[in-house]
């Protein structure tokens, strides 16, 4: 291992481009970014420009490399990407032939309600990709295109046209047309992947009417990609690839067997590692692939909080209580607990273990001695009680205890959530010193690959900790939150059925 190894990290997002250059210790010592436009063309409807996510790219890197003189010591390089997202393109020209569908979009919403109605096809489709049919993921984004861009599905018949993910379209670009792969975690979000066997799955192809031959070769999250044909990165070997959640899994090294972590964005994304133990939920969570260092599949738990630092914004644009996110840490710490105000951010439902998509949100507990203050606190608690509850459900399906929490995300730098997170659920929360978790699983995958780290053991000597929250309630007080918050659940539930 030299003292020269960089890894290069391609981290694209789903509103922008974010490149980071790693050195051999771990150390982030160079970032760019750049945003692109995003597209509603009618409601419901996301899309991106693949060309200018493309263009993007390549705009952060130079960002990257002109304030560098590392560009000749890179050893390998990591993509990691917004999952689900849909691009087909022209095999000869490497064109995009309709704009990239975004994994937000709902236009095929329709499609996905028949064939939940058909007899055997949801639990067929489940059993092989541990999904539900949802607009979510990529194969009815795949089956639209074909179907509604001008000759696409003859062109797709006769080998003229190529599917992929994000991370797919950029290991072409990167590679000059030469390379069409993907990984088991990209894979495993497109409902057409049949996570035991590892293999696109025929049955799957035939009920989402999708043609075999424009779907990309699969490889483990770590592996041998291809190489880099265009400048200032030709040579230089594409090493790892992974889905953005997945990456930041293994960004967190929670590369063993029970290890979970949360990201606490705009929603919240937990991940459990569940090892070689395939596990079907219970309560709604999704069965996916984590990353695989080699070619047996390593499996997780996913589930995710719709409404967190969404919460926060609310709180801002909407009632206008706070001036800036920052402020809310103060608030909070400023009474002594909510004065039983308890807030359920439902705005477009709730999500696992719930699964009501007509509740709505709604304020609990409100008095004449309640102030902007409690609102803001419970706001936060909010954040805290939906995570509580998948993580409860991640346990009761796996029957995994958890140690720890690994955290990350913009929200994690809120000490009083981080706080209220550790006494809802009994166990340390542990927020990382670099909190570019996503970015750097990509460049672990690279670098393993390439050789400038072993495993995953040799890299826990670089992570570096800025704080444990350890619980501070006892049983008894926990309980009587969660139960408070049980209740409020109960009553907006009722609401919503008209109970």
């Amino acid at each position: 291992m030299a003292s020269s190894d960089y890894l290069l990290s391609i981290d694209q997002g789903t509103t922008g481009s974010t490149i980071l250059l790693v050195d051999n210790c771990g150390n982030i010592v160079s970032k760019g970014y750049q945003e692109f436009t995003q597209h509603y063309p009618h409601p419901g409807w996301v899309e991106h420009d693949p060309e200018e996510i493309w263009i993007a790219t390549q705009k952060a890197i130079a960002e990257v490399l002109d304030n560098t003189d590392t560009k000749n010591n890179i050893t390998a390089i990591g993509i990691t990407n917004q999952r689900e997202t849909t691009v087909i393109w022209d095999r000869n020209t490497g064109k995009a032939i309709y704009p990239a569908i975004v994994w937000q979009c709902r236009r095929t919403s329709d499609i996905c309600a028949k064939l939940n109605v058909q007899d055997g096809i949801p639990e067929k489709v489940k059993s092989k990709t541990g999904l539900v049919i949802d607009p979510y993921f990529s194969a009815t984004k795949v089956g639209w295109i074909l179907d509604n861009v001008d000759g696409a599905r003859d062109k797709a018949e006769r080998g003229d046209l190529t599917f992929g993910t994000i991370d797919t379209w950029l290991l072409w670009k990167l590679t000059d047309g030469k390379v069409h792969k993907t990984d088991y975690t990209n894979a495993s979000r497109t409902l057409l992947f049949n996570i035991d066997s590892l293999t696109w799955d025929d049955s799957l192809l035939d009920i989402f009417n999708i043609p075999k031959n424009i779907l990309p070769e699969i490889c483990p999250s770590a592996s041998h990609f291809g190489k880099a044909k265009i400048q200032p990165l030709e040579q230089i070997p594409i090493t790892g690839i992974a889905g953005d959640q997945q990456a930041a899994l293994f960004g967190q090294l929670c590369y063993k067997q029970g290890m979970v972590k949360n990201t606490y964005g705009t929603g919240c994304f937990l991940m459990l590692n569940t090892g070689r133990k395939r596990v079907e939920s219970q309560s709604g969570l999704l069965t996916t692939l984590a990353c695989s260092l080699n070619e047996k599949p390593v499996y997780a738990l996913e589930g995710s909080v719709f409404i967190a630092g969404a919460a926060i914004q609310w709180l801002r644009d909407g009632l206008r209580l706070i001036e800036s996110a920052e402020e809310t840490e103060e608030i909070a710490m400023g009474v002594k607990d909510s004065a039983g105000v308890v807030v359920v951010p439902a705005f477009t439902g709730l999500g696992a273990p719930y699964w009501d998509t007509e509740a709505r949100g709604a304020i609990f507990g409100l008095t004449r001695g309640t102030t902007h203050e409690h609102i803001v606190r419970a706001t936060l608690e909010s954040i805290a009680f939906q995570s509580a509850d998948v993580v409860r459900s991640m346990i009761d399906d796996s029957d995994i205890s958890l140690e720890r929490l690994r955290v990350d995300g913009g929200a994690v730098a809120n000490n009083f959530l981080m706080q209220f997170q550790a006494d809802l659920l009994g166990i340390d929360v542990e927020r990382p010193t670099q909190i570019e978790t996503t970015g750097l699983g990509a460049a672990y995958l690279a670098g393993i690959t390439s050789g400038v780290w072993q495993n995953g053991e040799e890299l826990e000597k670089y992570r570096n900790v800025d704080t444990v929250f350890s619980p501070q309630l006892n049983m008894d007080q926990r309980d009587q939150k969660l139960c408070e918050w049980q209740t409020s659940i109960q009553r907006l539930t009722n609401v919503a059925v008209g109970v």
